[in-house]
């Protein structure tokens, strides 16, 4: 495995080495925290995408899905309050000229306390070895329990400051931690403020008459406003769920971390609508259903971890990240919310139209409660794509890179490659090739030697490679090599394409769910 501080850099180059990741308008010096998705990029984003959208709409009975659009009518933002309260703390060093989230030069300073305790724990682990208990060891340490403390300390505070507004005390903490600034080293700072994260437009054909409108910064709005058309047309009774996938714009001053924090991103986001009372059940319902979603790709569990909120909105009575292990530290990658009635009491007061539901059972109108789960999408690309790029030392000196992505997930299924470009062996990897594409995706691989063409599809992430050879021309089979394990068998040409076509089904992955 590669070290967690170097990783980071080899994701970022092996992203655009590979044609995942591109800087936006590259020619022209790219644009900050603006990203294009290349050929293998784009794959694999629609991977995640359909493997979330099938678990969450396909296998849910009560769950639909919609399209809404990016313009909504600007009143849409007065009433979810992103117009008067969707502000970032903003601080400014005095000598860099550089500015900063107040609330992540904090998070980041946590972050290194957190540093200092897997340090502590890979300290006492080498020296105690196999008989080393990391839960006690977390517990009674003097060092580590101490570190804990003062993580807590901080986060509660910057929570009950942001939570009361209170900049002045979130500029103090940043001051009493001592926290410089990480260009010009300097702990000369202005006062925190807040801005305004929201991108602004026109719609219309003349500058006179053109109405202000706003880039939506979340998708949830749409299905807010389009609760009454999914519920009667699709004769939806609660509990029922309404998801969306989609791109949303925030004006990010502090976007930084590659793909992790952008101006334009996607979400994919599912609003649990819920008979009030009720809601705190479902909350702790879709926070398992939706780690098991994570745990489902085989990613280490040791990988996620929840992270409940000191600070709640003023419209919700819980809330909770599922945090995953970035290369530069555990971050939100998922949040479960409870939202309460929030949001569609706004939408009708603003609106003037009833945005209710009548319940058979209990024999009453009430507007529903909402239980949100929302995912960034590249959030979870760069979680999958870090987690799966390691380095693998093969021994005698030799070393591979691989992408060991999951294999629902990965860009290409399989690549068929001919032996050499003669003896009729390049028509018979056509064939395959051809039998293949209507299963999954596929790669035809015929320039280099064998050796360098297996190197180049575990660096791609292909979880397997069929190789045609000549005895294949005798019996009909083929090598199949495992990108995992590197391991080879010989196989009939139709065993080993319905054993690729088996491992890669959607169908199976989705019932381990």
């Amino acid at each position: 495995m590669m070290q967690s501080d170097d990783q980071f850099k080899k994701v970022l180059s092996h992203a655009k080495e590979y044609g995942f990741v591109f800087q936006s308008s590259d020619i022209y010096d790219g644009l900050s925290a603006v990203y294009d998705y290349g050929q293998n990029g784009s794959a694999l984003k629609n991977n995640i995408r359909n493997y979330w959208w099938q678990s969450m709409v396909q296998l849910n009975d009560n769950i639909v899905g919609i399209d809404a659009a990016i313009f909504m009518h600007p009143t849409t933002w007065k009433a979810s309050g992103h117009v008067d309260a969707f502000n970032d703390p903003l601080i400014d060093n005095k000598d860099s000229k550089k500015r900063y989230r107040a609330d992540v030069l904090i998070e980041d300073h946590i972050a290194k306390i957190e540093a200092k305790i897997d340090k502590e724990v890979a300290k006492a682990a080498k020296r105690f070895g196999d008989s080393f208990d990391q839960d006690q060891f977390l517990a009674t340490n003097g060092r580590v329990v101490e570190y804990a403390a003062k993580i807590t300390t901080i986060q509660k505070r910057l929570g009950q400051s942001l939570e009361a507004e209170d900049l002045a005390d979130v500029k103090a903490l940043i001051e009493e931690l001592e926290i410089v600034c990480p260009v010009s080293g300097s702990k000369n700072w202005t006062e925190v403020k807040q801005f305004n994260l929201m991108f602004g437009t026109k719609l219309g054909a003349s500058v006179e008459h053109a109405m202000d409108l706003y880039l939506r910064p979340e998708t949830a709005q749409g299905i807010f406003v389009n609760f009454l058309n999914v519920q009667k047309s699709g004769r939806m009774k609660i509990p029922f769920g309404i998801a969306q996938t989609g791109k949303a714009f925030r004006n990010e001053i502090v976007a930084r971390q590659f793909i992790f924090r952008m101006r334009e991103f996607e979400q994919m986001e599912m609003q649990f609508f819920v008979r009030p009372g009720t809601q705190k059940e479902w909350y702790e319902t879709w926070k398992e259903k939706r780690l098991n979603w994570h745990l489902s790709l085989g990613i280490d569990a040791n990988n996620f971890r929840f992270h409940d909120h000191e600070k709640l909105a003023h419209y919700a009575d819980a809330a909770s990240d599922i945090e995953f292990k970035f290369p530069f530290g555990f971050k939100e990658l998922e949040g479960i919310h409870s939202r309460t009635d929030f949001d569609l009491s706004q939408h009708q007061k603003h609106s003037g139209k009833k945005l209710q539901y009548f319940d058979n059972e209990t024999q009453e109108h009430y507007v529903p409660y909402v239980v949100e789960t929302s995912i960034g999408l590249d959030r979870m690309f760069l979680a999958i794509f870090s987690n799966a790029l390691q380095e693998e030392d093969l021994g005698d000196g030799n070393s591979r890179t691989v992408l060991k992505l999951p294999a629902i997930l990965a860009p290409t299924k399989v690549a068929v490659l001919p032996l050499v470009k003669k003896d009729g062996l390049p028509e018979i990897a056509q064939k395959i090739v051809d039998d293949l594409k209507y299963d999954c995706a596929v790669e035809f691989d015929q320039k280099d030697a064998v050796g360098r063409r297996y190197r180049r599809q575990d660096a791609l992430g292909t979880p397997f490679c069929i190789t045609v050879d000549h005895q294949t021309l005798d019996d009909q089979t083929v090598t199949l090599r495992h990108r995992d394990s590197m391991s080879q068998e010989r196989l009939p040409i139709s065993e080993a394409t319905q054993m690729v076509i088996k491992a890669t089904s959607l169908s199976d992955w989705l019932k381990k769910l």
